[in-house]
């Protein structure tokens, strides 16, 4: 099922351009979004979560226009840009409570749910966790309202190999919840292990939007791995 759809999304800045995005994001599916730093994939992120006001195109979640349901829409989504930075001296009960009033759907099982399978303690500060356990705080407070679209921008950014393993482990944990995923990444490994969809932005532009299967099939020539083969498409001079 589609609960997120995109078309036509531009947006201008001085220096840089990102040109007619059109993908779709589906419950129980992980969708990796790949491409290089500055390629666009923070502006996409920002653009279709209202945070940057985008020049054109449309965006929709669960059928309804996100301009005129906005307010409705972001009960139903989490976003997460990667670890706590706030309030780190408060406990992580205190951060939740404070959090809890922002959304009308708020799931106080959900956030026990999701505490232990994130093993955090809600007695702890954010001071006092894991680069990685603080990417997971992130998502509690993220998915504690039911949210069915969790929105990521570069999650796995400045992670331990260890702690990106843990992680990737969670994204296919609310796959089979039926939670859409969408994160954006510069790291290939992290699309290996877990996306079931590619996106693949260069230059402002997507240049593919499709299952891993069917990027692999189009792009990968006989012998390579996936990087390699993104590695080939970022060299190539075409978009």
């Amino acid at each position: 099922m589609t609960v997120c759809s995109i078309k036509n999304l531009s947006k201008k800045y001085p220096s840089f351009l990102l040109s007619d995005v059109s993908f779709e994001l589906n419950a129980g599916r992980i969708t990796g979004f790949i491409g290089r730093n500055g390629a666009g994939k923070t502006t996409t992120i920002k653009s279709i979560l209202g945070l940057v006001q985008p020049d054109c195109g449309e965006i929709s979640y669960f059928d309804l226009p996100f301009s005129e349901n906005e307010r409705e829409i972001k009960q139903r989504l989490g976003f997460s840009t990667g670890a706590v930075n706030y309030y780190p001296k408060k406990k992580i009960k205190k951060i939740a409570d404070i959090t809890k009033t922002f959304y009308q759907n708020w799931d106080e099982s959900a956030y026990r749910e999701y505490l232990e399978l994130f093993s955090l303690d809600e007695n702890k500060t954010p001071s006092e966790l894991s680069e990685g356990m603080k990417v997971k705080f992130n998502l509690l407070l993220a998915l504690s309202h039911r949210a069915e679209i969790l929105i990521l921008d570069e999650p796995t950014s400045g992670l331990d190999p260890f702690s990106r393993d843990e992680l990737l482990d969670v994204f296919t944990e609310l796959k089979n919840r039926d939670v859409a995923v969408l994160f954006s990444t510069h790291i290939t490994s992290d699309i290996e292990k877990c996306a079931d969809d590619i996106m693949y932005i260069k230059k402002g532009k997507l240049v593919a939007s499709c299952s891993k299967e069917e990027f692999i099939g189009a792009y990968r020539k006989d012998g390579e791995t996936l990087e390699e083969c993104i590695l080939r498409m970022e060299r190539s001079d075409a978009v």
